[in-house]
């Protein structure tokens, strides 16, 4: 399913990567986190494909699936 990121313990500390580089699926969530399109991100990294990015994309989904925000307030009422 997810045949373009890879996991290696000697590289980024076993950080998920994209394979066969050294960018992590963190990295192009924090590019687009920070306002960038795929073809952006394809600029700043011209070895990546449009799939390498689907699948750093659809591979971080399910982490914040069933994610619970709780909030709670402070001081007086």
């Amino acid at each position: 399913m997810f045949n373009r990121i890879t996991s290696d313990p000697a590289i980024l500390g076993g950080k998920p990567i994209i394979r066969g580089t050294r960018i992590s699926v963190e990295a192009v969530l924090e590019s687009v986190a920070s306002g960038a399109n795929r073809d952006d991100i394809l600029r700043t990294h011209p070895h990546l494909t449009k799939d390498d990015i689907e699948q750093a994309l659809g591979y971080a989904a399910p982490a914040v699936r069933n994610e619970v925000l709780l909030t709670t307030s402070a001081g007086a009422p």
